[in-house]
């Protein structure tokens, strides 16, 4: 199966298809993204571009809301906080503040911009 993400005019993806795989495959029987993308458009006309369900290209699946950008040549999914910066190399979202590398849990807490760690819930005793 191959999947493709239908994007709008700023490349938000607005739909996530699965197709068969002889629905990609050019004249030679090789898969080829411009067949699927044609496929697709016939269908259900709009703009398409291929997506991995397994992450094997372009970072990551296209997530509907998400977006597709085509100088970086990948998905990238929404941003987790409004803080966090994008990671242009590995697409993903960063927080300003490097998560402590410990055992420990951690949350983000956006007010204040820091990691938080979730309290030791195996220490209370109940009696």
């Amino acid at each position: 199966m191959a999947h493709f993400c239908e994007v709008d005019e700023n490349n938000i993806v607005i739909r996530v298809i699965v197709v068969g795989n002889d629905d990609v495959k050019n004249e030679n029987g090789e898969e080829e993204e411009a067949v699927g993308q044609a496929f697709c458009t016939s269908l259900f006309g709009g703009t398409w571009v291929q997506t991995s369900y397994n992450n094997n290209f372009r970072k990551r699946m296209g997530q509907i809301g998400g977006r597709y950008d085509e100088e970086l040549d990948m998905f990238i999914g929404l941003p987790p906080f409004e803080s966090w910066t994008l990671n242009k190399t590995t697409g993903e979202w960063e927080a300003p503040v490097a998560r402590p590398l410990d055992d420990k849990y951690y949350y983000w807490n956006e007010e204040s911009l820091i990691w938080v760690e979730f309290p030791d819930l195996s220490s209370n005793s109940q009696n």
